[in-house]
């Protein structure tokens, strides 16, 4: 719907087709770069194997103190970023000094977490560089980035490119 922005992606599989709404939504998906991951405790398990994922397509981790001790336990490379609070230069000023292409940022409670996430997440937005809170989002996008490497065809087109001469207006759907 052009007024309000909203797309749509479609394809046989879900990978595909959310990368092509966020195309569509005019997302720049980074094919590479550094991922920026800071996740909530209750996430951390469940984080593991996508932030692997995207380790081994060539990605840089970096994460804030707690999910960068995590990662390195688990054998992952990770550099360790500075929270807000923590001094400079933190998450925020590396967003906006472009060096991360891609922000994992799942939500937990508490009002110091909350009003950080809220000023990472709004520099990604300002900027952007494409920002998750969603594990299973960013699991398809890592799914959908392995396909495009791994040479698979994601033809993009436009709806009007499916409707028949005079577009809407022909199927009766617009005035």
């Amino acid at each position: 719907m052009k007024s309000t922005g909203e797309v749509i992606g479609v394809d046989l599989t879900l990978a595909k087709a959310l990368y092509k709404g966020l195309t569509a939504a005019g997302y720049r998906i980074p094919k590479s770069g550094t991922v920026l991951a800071t996740i909530a405790d209750k996430d951390k398990r469940r984080a593991l194997p996508i932030l692997k994922g995207l380790a081994a397509q060539g990605f840089a981790l970096w994460a804030t103190g707690g999910t960068a001790a995590f990662l390195t336990r688990a054998g992952l490379p990770v550099k360790r970023v500075y929270k807000l609070h923590e001094g400079s230069p933190h998450i925020v000023d590396h967003v906006r000094e472009g060096s991360i292409d891609l922000v994992v940022n799942t939500l937990s409670h508490g009002r110091g977490p909350e009003r950080e996430g809220y000023q990472i997440r709004r520099a990604a937005a300002e900027l952007g560089v494409p920002c998750f809170t969603s594990l299973d989002t960013v699991r398809a996008l890592a799914r959908s980035l392995e396909a495009l490497r791994q040479g698979e065809d994601f033809h993009l087109a436009a709806l009007q490119d499916f409707l028949p001469a005079g577009g809407a207006k022909a199927l009766g759907w617009a005035n």
